[in-house]
């Protein structure tokens, strides 16, 4: 091997020692300002583009800092932009901010109380995604870079983002419209990184998997029309309710036999089924709703197609009509493998070599794919797993018993400044 020595300084991190003891200086000084925001936010949720207080909350802050702030992007978004002390790339950090309709079950101090209007219905409001922590983290990281600002290469664009689970109802919302109004351009951003909460990894251990690591979110839509009749005499109707029984199967006969998994998982859930209203009656139409997953793009596609084969047949061959329409709601995450190589480093020098894992896939989805298609984007996951518990018997995500140790909330927001400081002096 030539140039060993050469060869091995360019694997470590570009933060002179005297840097390093400034950036863990500062970065301990804000620690429990990260856990006191972090719990003030979990405790006053809002709901999907209702973001109203989290925004001022995040822009008050952000202006307090003295940096240039945007508000009512996408509706209730919130972006800052730092101008480092040094020549460099346009770097982004993004964080969500929105909640859930999901009632909250764990006894903490700083439970939710409060709830809102979801499609016309009083719902519990309750952050069980952790979108409380990753607010508090870039608030931690637009701090801490602020302080150390002489030091900071380029410019950093600290993004806050709206509905990431989703626009309530047919409104726009998330990564796309944040896009759409142009929170990548002006100045353009090289490379943009997030990172996410997981109740199910050890606290304070980081998650990465380079190229597709989350899966495509499709929403779909499956309207079966048959013939109304009486419950007891069923040969003079066409039963939607049995026809849809047979298309729900065969959706899963595309996943166990048509689907190549050994090449990318899929998954097709449907999740909700309407029709009738008594049981001695065979209805004339039912509605079913669900979602499906891929981790491949061309899979994505071939899925669709195969779904709507499958259900039109279906219900053709019992005298039905099937309609199917899907429903993109993000791509494939997929995390460019030139900047997950050139930025794992950082990560280690963030929180040692022992605490950054690779990861499988996950079939949950994020709307921060929109991002790749503008700029490099790497997006990983910090463990919020408390110590001594086994990570299968943690509560999911979007539950009522979802819960997050935050006592090392810092290692997000030294992991957020390592990947600036390093990008920058590398690019």
């Amino acid at each position: 091997m030539k140039y060993p020595l050469l060869a091995l300084l360019t694997l470590l991190p570009v933060l002179s020692m005297a840097q390093v003891k400034d950036l863990d200086k500062h970065v301990a000084g804000v620690k429990d300002s990260v856990v006191a925001w972090r719990r003030y936010l979990h405790q006053y949720p809002e709901l999907s583009n209702r973001e109203y207080k989290t925004g001022a909350y995040v822009a008050a802050h952000l202006k307090a800092l003295g940096l240039e702030v945007q508000t009512g992007i996408a509706k209730t978004g919130v972006v800052a932009i730092l101008k480092g002390g040094k020549p460099g790339p346009v770097v982004a950090l993004r964080a969500d901010m929105d909640a859930l309709p999901v009632f909250e079950r764990a006894n903490l101090p700083f439970k939710s109380v409060d709830s809102a209007d979801y499609l016309g219905q009083q719902v519990p409001v309750m952050h069980a995604c952790g979108h409380d922590t990753h607010v508090a983290m870039l608030l931690g990281t637009a701090t801490v870079l602020t302080a150390m600002k002489k030091e900071v290469p380029g410019t950093v664009k600290f993004i806050f983002q709206p509905a990431e689970e989703g626009a309530p109802g047919n409104e726009e919302g998330g990564a796309p419209l944040m896009i759409k109004e142009g929170v990548m351009d002006n100045p353009k951003v090289d490379a943009i990184f997030g990172l996410h909460i997981n109740s199910q990894t050890p606290v304070g251990v980081i998650k990465y998997k380079s190229g597709a690591e989350m899966a495509s979110s499709d929403w779909f839509v499956v309207k079966v029309k048959g013939k109304q009749s009486h419950g007891s005499q069923p040969w003079h109707g066409i039963d939607p309710v049995v026809v849809a029984a047979q298309i729900i199967q065969g959706f899963q006969t595309i996943v166990s036999r048509q689907a190549e998994l050994t090449k990318a998982p899929v998954v097709i859930t449907v999740g909700k089924i309407h029709s009738g209203v008594r049981s001695n009656i065979i209805p004339e139409e039912l509605v079913m709703e669900g979602t499906i997953r891929t981790l491949d793009s061309r899979m994505q596609e071939d899925v669709h197609e195969r779904m709507k084969l499958t259900a039109t047949k279906i219900a053709e061959a019992s005298g039905a009509e099937a309609e199917v329409s899907i429903d993109t709601k993000t791509k494939v995450t997929y995390n460019d493998p030139a900047l997950v190589k050139q930025m794992l480093p950082s990560l280690e020098a963030a929180v040692g070599k022992d605490n950054v894992r690779e990861a499988d896939w996950t079939t949950g989805a994020e709307d921060f794919s929109f991002y790749g298609d503008k700029a490099p984007a790497f997006f990983f996951f910090l463990g919020g797993l408390p110590p001594g518990q086994e990570p299968l018997k943690a509560a999911a995500h979007h539950t009522p018993d979802f819960y997050i140790d935050d006592s090392k909330l810092d290692a997000g927001v030294k992991a957020f400044c390592q990947l600036v400081f390093d990008y920058g002096k590398k690019k």
